[in-house]
């Protein structure tokens, strides 16, 4: 079976302005690459969805939903805060942003592709229970995961975050919910400047030192995660999947490469094998220059087609 990959023009109708970093051309630069490499010849094409209020609610409080809805403007930009801004598209890509979560997890639970890769904008793991920050407005991913344990019937769900900066709203989405492991990796002192201190005992938060290379994620990856999944036993796991810990990206000051993308994917698919029928969801995060972007999510996806 081939992988997913869920999409939506309505994604690029999104944008904050001129020289913003998270912009549309994001999503093109991801499926040229994969279009030239021949990557899409080994995956399914979907269209992303709208999520609908109740598939939010299951992530976010109803009266912020309502606020987000409330604040999309007929034309210019309405700031959420001084990083992140609406204009007239940004809610319809927020939405099939989400929807494209979902639908890949029905996608998947229903054995229709073994793995799911959502190219949407914009992304969503600093997305809190009840704010907006970050570049993000829904958390995609947190959607996504409360539809396959409250719809889909699961019990135990994992969450791997490399985004270079800390999954701040996953983690406050999350917090009180043992059904829920999450797993992240982030730079230490970087945006949004959270994940030190633990806030319950499925959380594994990794915070590496500035000009950390692939050897300490590894490292980390091996001897923090590897030990709490293999204990958690997923039944599935999604991957905000962010590449802005690349070290052409200047978002951030990790020194990642394309082969430890693919290596972390190759560790991610090997614990969904022993224990979630291969099952994975995987939703794009960060990722801001578009020749390391493109090529950092040609690495992952690769592995998740298992062509490498």
């Amino acid at each position: 079976m081939l992988c997913a990959f869920i999409t939506h023009a309505d994604c690029a109708r999104h944008e904050m302005g001129p020289g913003h970093p998270e912009c549309p051309e994001r999503l093109a630069a991801i499926q040229d690459h994969l279009m030239m490499k021949g990557l899409l010849d080994y995956m399914q094409l979907y269209d992303a969805p709208l999520a609908t209020e109740e598939q939010l609610a299951r992530a976010h409080s109803v009266l912020y939903i309502k606020d987000m809805i409330a604040s999309a403007p007929a034309h210019g930009y309405h700031a959420v805060d001084p990083d992140t801004q609406m204009n007239p598209h940004t809610l319809t890509a927020a939405l099939r942003a989400a929807g494209a979560a979902v639908h890949a997890t029905d996608l998947v639970m229903r054995g229709e592709v073994p793995t799911a890769f959502c190219s949407v904008r914009p992304p969503g793991h600093h997305a809190e229970h009840a704010a907006a920050m970050g570049f993000c407005f829904f958390n995609n991913a947190a959607v996504g995961i409360r539809h396959a344990l409250d719809v889909h019937g699961l019990e135990r769900v994992a969450l791997i975050d490399f985004d270079v900066h800390h999954g701040n709203g996953s983690e406050n989405i999350f917090r009180g919910d043992d059904r829920v492991l999450m797993c992240s990796i982030y730079e230490k002192g970087l945006y949004p400047f959270s994940g030190e201190q633990a806030v319950g005992p499925h959380m594994v938060n990794v915070g590496l030192p500035s000009r950390s290379a692939g050897d300490k994620f590894r490292e980390a990856v091996t001897q923090q995660w590897m030990p709490a999944l293999h204990a958690f036993k997923p039944q599935m796991i999604f991957i905000s999947a962010g590449f802005d810990a690349h070290r052409e990206d200047d978002m951030g000051n990790l020194g990642l490469v394309e082969a430890d993308y693919a290596w972390v994917t190759q560790q991610v698919v090997a614990v969904a094998a022993e224990y979630a029928r291969g099952r994975i969801v995987s939703c794009l995060e960060g990722g801001y220059v578009m020749s390391s972007l493109a090529r950092s999510v040609g690495a992952h996806i690769k592995v998740l087609i298992g062509a490498d």
